[in-house]
């Protein structure tokens, strides 16, 4: 996810899809699992497994695979023990990164992740090297077809969304961590469909970068990070236009 703009990338990436759709479910199960094997497997009186089910909805994932990682997380088929955990880095121009990882093996994410850092520009810092620079928020992200602004907008303020934004072909709704369940589902009772929903880091400070060459540095990284089968994703503070990337 980069500062710039997440929808942009989104739709950059959509003809990647069906390639990266294997690891899109594989990172939801893992989600799934881990969320079931703290709280229990009924959604619920589960709301983080609630959202991500929303989330594994949205994505189109399989009701089988849904089931089976339910399962594993609840001891009723095993499974392998997956961990959480936050890398923080740098890539070129000092732009801050982010990456959520999880995995069954720490030793080699860990690896993984200061490798590709190393091998493309970046530095892998400190845990709280860059924290500072994002804030921790639900953000929903939905297609400006098929509703209208005013309507989605009433919908969100009052289930409990902080900011509302028409961003022109899509509409972005933030919420605290808190009250991100609370407004998903209300979206979601009225069939609302949203291209992306997460509970994700934002940037509060962006850095601006006007050239080609450090923008493609930047996302190389980000795309290199965000290859590795242990990443579930990447929050980037870096400000810059998609068309220095053509």
């Amino acid at each position: 996810m980069s500062g710039h703009s997440k929808w942009a990338t989104t739709k950059r990436h959509k003809g990647l899809v069906d390639a990266k759709r294997g690891k899109i479910f594989s990172n939801l199960a893992k989600e799934i699992t881990l969320a079931a094997r703290e709280s229990g497997g009924d959604p619920n009186s589960n709301m983080r497994l609630r959202s991500i089910l929303t989330r594994a909805r949205a994505a189109n994932m399989p009701n089988d695979n849904i089931d089976r990682a339910i399962k594993k997380g609840t001891g009723e088929i095993p499974g392998v023990v997956y961990e959480e955990m936050v890398y923080e880095g740098y890539a070129p121009a000092g732009v801050s990164l982010i990456v959520e990882v999880t995995t069954d093996n720490k030793n080699r994410a860990v690896g993984e992740v200061r490798s590709t850092f190393t091998k493309n520009g970046g530095n892998m810092g400190s845990s709280g090297s860059v924290a500072f620079n994002f804030n921790r928020k639900g953000q929903i992200l939905v297609p400006a077809e098929g509703i209208g602004e005013d309507e989605l907008m009433e919908l969100a303020l009052e289930a409990g969304a902080e900011d509302f934004k028409n961003n022109g072909d899509h509409y972005e709704i933030i919420t605290a961590i808190a009250d991100y369940d609370n407004v998903a589902k209300a979206l979601e009772d009225k069939g609302v469909k949203p291209a992306e929903s997460d509970i994700v880091y934002l940037p509060n400070v962006t850095v601006p970068i006007s050239d080609a060459e450090t923008a493609k540095k930047v996302q190389k990284l980000i795309d290199a990070l965000e290859d590795l089968d242990d990443v579930k994703a990447v929050y980037s503070n870096d400000d810059f236009d998609e068309s220095l990337l053509d």
